[in-house]
């Protein structure tokens, strides 16, 4: 890869950095398109990249806990499973989930079940599609899951 492409590839990844957080992962699959498949270039872009700070994945997984969980009402579980499946290393994805607002976190899974009761209301299954709704989102199985899918089937 010529110099001139190679400094062009780059700035188009820093404007890409600066716009939203991308993670090594995602990073390095954009530098590959914009080496034209030329690992060895997109490797050197992603170092660069990481030693200037445009991309940091521990910054990457707390902005990504946070939204999901504020935005999307997914539970610790999902989002996870998500952070690992992008490469990101487990102590960066423990610090992340402790920037997850619990009582928020409980408050979203509320209003998400009770949203979707309306719907199961008179399904005879409705309360274990309650609870399967809950898991499909990221909540872990617990007392305190049962115990509020318990309240809302009795309109508590």
């Amino acid at each position: 890869m010529e110099q001139e492409q190679y400094k062009s590839a780059l700035a188009s990844l820093q404007r890409s950095c600066v716009k939203r957080e991308h993670c090594r992962q995602e990073i390095l699959r954009k530098a590959l398109k914009e080496a034209g498949e030329d690992m060895q270039a997109a490797q050197k872009m992603v170092e660069e990249l990481v030693e200037e700070r445009f991309v940091d994945d521990a910054r990457y997984a707390a902005a990504f806990a946070r939204e999901k969980a504020s935005l999307s009402g997914w539970g610790r579980v999902k989002i996870r499973y998500m952070l690992r499946g992008k490469g990101i290393p487990e102590g960066d994805i423990e610090a992340a989930l402790r920037e997850v607002d619990p009582d928020a976190a409980g408050e979203r899974l509320e209003k998400l079940l009770r949203g979707k009761w309306a719907v199961l209301r008179e399904d005879p299954y409705g309360k274990f599609k309650l609870i399967k709704y809950a898991l499909s989102r990221g909540y872990e199985y617990t007392d305190e899951l049962t115990g509020l899918v318990d309240n809302i089937v009795k309109g508590l």
